[in-house]
């Protein structure tokens, strides 16, 4: 589980922004909420806020390039555009197997080099002390090299720094290194980073191809999401009723885009009083995007993985979002988690759904992006949990609201602003 993520001068964020899975236990309520492991307390579910163009797709991609970094894979990170440091910096703080783990990490663009990492375990006795205990620390601008495998350290400065350490040398020949890379390997597998314009299919489709457990789940999610659905199965070319045309009917979001000539292999199809047709081109954007979702959303929580969505309510009916939260958000998730960036303000609910600290917000001006929790305003501030958020969030009480001022927009338009004329009678 994510705990805590970090960022300096990535993406759109200049300044370093901290988003924070904590759970504050002071605060008892919605208990189910929390995943409780060896005295840590971490939320299962948080929504982030905020309008177009103000960060939300960065923090995700952010926690993209952490896995991506920590599974060796190519990275795409990108130094924030208005700074002339090639230096971006990282950090990802996480649960697993109940012990709770840091990386901190920190990348030169331009010499495509780590020029720095420190990964260490926190330790935490019964009264919630903190103890960090640092398994390996290269910074090469003070030039400091620590690693809990004595051996290494000689190492450390002369091996090239265009990847993790980890994946520079052969760790099986050092206990701790190895372990080090097992945890964060582990780790990083876990997450599944979505965008829900454009989610691929093929999970559902392997899910589909195999009769088992797994496969009811989805088939029921699907159909629950879907009230006027009777079944939704993968079957042979030879079980459709309807053949479908080349060149006629065609999905118009590139969430399912696929082309003719693999519509018949994929044979996805949805029953509806009796008939099947191919689900890819009957069905409608929400439905097909659950089926595409569905295997993420099940399989998620049969292994307890990390589930990350940029912008669930997009196509979606806001009552199966909701849903789709309190799935996460129930007691009987015992491992899972999902973050994700949300618009629909009828998910902004701490009355029925929501600890504050799980509702954060990403806000935009002319100084910089700001990351910052619900938990975060007082209640002298006017928020308190039995505020109406909704209508605070309306107001711009509590900031992350886009002000387009599309009335100004409108009166350019018609010639009609105080002191104007149209357009074309200058």
């Amino acid at each position: 589980m994510i705990i805590e993520l970090r960022a300096k001068n990535c993406f759109a964020f200049e300044d370093q922004i901290i988003f924070s899975m904590k759970a504050d236990m002071r605060n008892k309520k919605f208990s189910s909420n929390v995943h409780r492991e060896n005295n840590f307390n971490v939320l299962k579910v948080a929504g982030i806020y905020g309008p177009n163009n103000a960060g939300k797709t960065c923090l995700v991609k952010c926690i993209r390039e952490i896995k991506n970094i920590l599974l060796n894979h190519d990275t795409r990170i990108m130094e924030n555009l208005f700074t002339e440091n090639p230096v971006c910096e990282l950090g990802i703080t996480f649960l697993s197997s109940g012990r709770e783990f840091f990386y901190n990490i920190k990348y030169n663009i331009k010499k495509k080099e780590y020029v720095y990492e420190k990964f260490g375990e926190i330790l935490k006795d019964p009264y919630s002390n903190e103890k960090v205990d640092v398994w390996l620390l290269k910074d090469n601008e003070n030039m400091q090299y620590e690693c809990i495998d004595k051996e290494i350290i000689p190492m450390i400065s002369i091996v090239t720094q265009n990847h993790l350490l980890c994946y520079l040398i052969d760790v099986n020949k050092f206990e701790h290194l190895a372990e080090m890379k097992k945890i964060i390997t582990e780790f990083a597998e876990k997450i599944d980073i979505i965008n829900m314009n454009n989610i691929p299919l093929q999970k559902t489709i392997n899910l589909m191809k195999n009769e088992n457990n797994l496969q009811d789940k989805v088939v029921n999610f699907i159909k629950n999401a879907d009230l006027y659905m009777d079944n939704f199965k993968y079957v042979d070319m030879d079980e459709l009723n309807l053949i479908v045309e080349e060149g006629k009917e065609q999905p118009d979001e590139k969430v399912l885009a696929i082309k003719n000539e693999i519509i018949y292999k994929i044979r996805l199809v949805s029953v509806y009083k009796g008939i099947s047709v191919p689900s890819i081109l009957f069905d409608s954007t929400g439905t097909k995007k659950i089926a595409a979702l569905a295997s993420y959303i099940i399989e998620g929580l049969e292994q307890g993985r990390i589930l990350v969505i940029d912008e669930l309510d997009s196509s979606i009916h806001f009552k199966l979002t909701r849903a789709i939260v309190a799935m996460f958000n129930n007691e009987l998730n015992t491992e899972a988690q999902m973050i994700f960036t949300v618009h629909d303000i009828n998910l902004m609910d701490c009355k029925r759904m929501f600890r504050k600290e799980q509702i954060w917000f990403v806000h935009k001006d002319e100084d910089g992006v700001y990351v910052y929790s619900l938990a975060d305003f007082t209640a002298q501030q006017g928020v308190r949990d039995t505020t109406d958020i909704m209508e605070k969030y309306r107001k711009g009480a509590l900031g992350a609201l886009p002000d387009p001022e599309l009335i100004h927009s409108l009166l350019d338009l018609k010639g009609n602003r105080r002191g104007g004329v149209p357009r074309d009678e200058e």
